[in-house]
């Protein structure tokens, strides 16, 4: 089954009445977990997991892996090699827990060209990303280093098809985070900004914020591949669906045009279904159009509640973002009646970006939603497994796990954390579906899943 006929199926199966699955052979490689002697996750019989990172480690160039591993991507190197882009979510407040948690103040200030928000040297960003390069076949760890340094808070973002990690600040704030030291800083070093980072980079990259992009509580970001538009998601309560059309697809940096959905006829929309009544229904797909977005650099962090005054559609915290290259896939992690979590699919038009697209346009769809008797709860991260289903991290207050949804709309347990209060996070395959790497937010651990997947 293609990946477009999944999202299809799936909205079917989220519209009918549950009904017996019979098993499918495929089911037995996903069987019930099994307790880890080791306290870190618990998988299904066969399967096995590596440690790649764990935070507080020396990395190769000195600093320290930071906590609070986040969203990620693997992309293939030519030496046969996985380059793993991962998201290190922490505020300037935290230097302890970054990795400029073992310099001195002066070892600090020799990167300081290297540093996007540099905090006087008191309140630096301490988040951003690190590369980790892993050898799938020894599956070891054979290098690794910070390769985006003084952001904040980066939550989510997206691979590229060019090879990048869009990297998302889910935070708006001022320089340094602290007043008592803004006064020493640069003022355009703002903070809700996308980053972007080569895959192929070999330590720290330049520190552009795509300012076309917005200044908002960044979450996700994923890339249609024919058009190079970017859909982006917002970790708000009531929060935009966007999309960015480049000037020149494939070159961010280049400016372009800032949009949020609208549903068709219905002016600002609301998704979360709290009401009695439900807004949109599992299975119900709408028609959809995009609005322009001015000012997206507004300092008043008001740019959601300037969209939805102009008719833009409102979902329950947008979190966790994917793509099979055509269809996206996308979670609202609050959104349905017991506020549980919801996952939508966007599929886009085939005129996309473009003005026949009114005449032929885009569908939202919602998939599932989260009841008090469904396994999955508050859905983040997610991702497309090779086999055909979602994967989905969990970010709720206790066993967070992930959890995998078929094409009939049934699900299962492909982990569970057992063992803290952490959310899962950063769920992606290695380029030839091989491996599942998933991270342990806190304190911070990245783990390589190997085992025999369903086919």
């Amino acid at each position: 089954m293609d990946r477009r006929r999944f999202l299809q199926t799936l909205a079917i199966a989220a519209a009918a009445p549950a009904v017996p699955v019979r098993a499918r052979e495929n089911d037995a490689k996903v069987g019930p977990l099994r307790s880890d002697p080791n306290k870190i996750l618990d998988l299904p019989h066969g399967y096995s997991y590596s440690i790649v990172s764990t935070a507080g480690e020396r990395m190769d160039d000195g600093l320290c892996v930071p906590q609070a591993h986040d969203g990620m991507a693997a992309f293939a190197r030519d030496d046969g090699r996985i380059a793993l882009v991962c998201n290190h979510e922490i505020k300037p407040a935290f230097r302890d827990q970054s990795a400029f948690a073992k310099l001195s103040d002066r070892q600090l200030s020799e990167l300081r060209d290297r540093i996007y928000d540099w905090g006087s040297g008191k309140t630096p960003g301490c988040g951003g990303t690190t590369t980790t390069i892993y050898n799938p076949a020894t599956q070891q760890t054979e290098r690794q280093f910070l390769s985006l340094a003084g952001t904040e808070l980066n939550c989510d973002g997206g691979p590229t098809p060019w090879g990048t990690w869009l990297s998302c600040e889910e935070c708006f704030e001022s320089p340094g985070n602290d007043l008592s030291a803004a006064r020493f800083v640069r003022r355009d070093r703002w903070h809700g900004y996308v980053f972007e980072v080569p895959a192929d980079a070999e330590g720290m990259v330049d520190p552009v914020p795509i300012k076309a992009m917005g200044k908002f509580e960044h979450e996700a970001a994923a890339v249609h591949e024919k058009s190079g538009i970017v859909y982006m998601t917002e970790d708000r309560h009531h929060s935009l669906f966007y999309r960015y059309i480049p000037n020149a697809p494939g070159k961010l940096r280049e400016g372009g045009k800032l949009q949020a959905l609208a549903v068709v006829g219905q002016p600002s929309f609301m998704t979360h279904n709290w009401s009695r009544q439900p807004d949109i229904r599992p299975g119900e797909s709408l028609p959809v159009h995009w609005i322009d977005l001015d000012n997206v650099n507004s300092a008043k962090n008001d740019l959601r509640l300037r969209g939805a005054e102009a008719g833009a559609a409102m979902f329950a915290r947008g979190e966790g973002l994917c793509t099979n290259g055509e269809d996206v896939a996308f979670t609202c992690t609050i959104g349905g009646p017991a506020r549980l979590g919801q996952v939508f699919a966007y599929q886009p038009s085939p005129f996309e970006g473009q003005a026949a697209e009114q005449d032929s346009p885009a569908e939202l769809t919602l998939i599932d939603e989260a009841t008090h008797g469904s396994m999955l709860r508050n859905a983040d991260n997610i991702t497309f497994a090779p086999w055909g289903d979602l994967i989905v991290c969990e970010d709720t207050s206790s066993h967070c796990g992930l959890v995998g949804i078929r094409p009939d709309g049934s699900q299962y347990q492909l982990a569970d954390n057992a063992y803290s209060n952490s959310e899962l996070a950063g769920v992606c395959f290695s380029p030839d579906g091989a491996v599942l790497f998933v991270n342990v937010q806190y304190p911070g651990m990245t783990l390589a899943i190997t085992g025999p997947f369903p086919t």
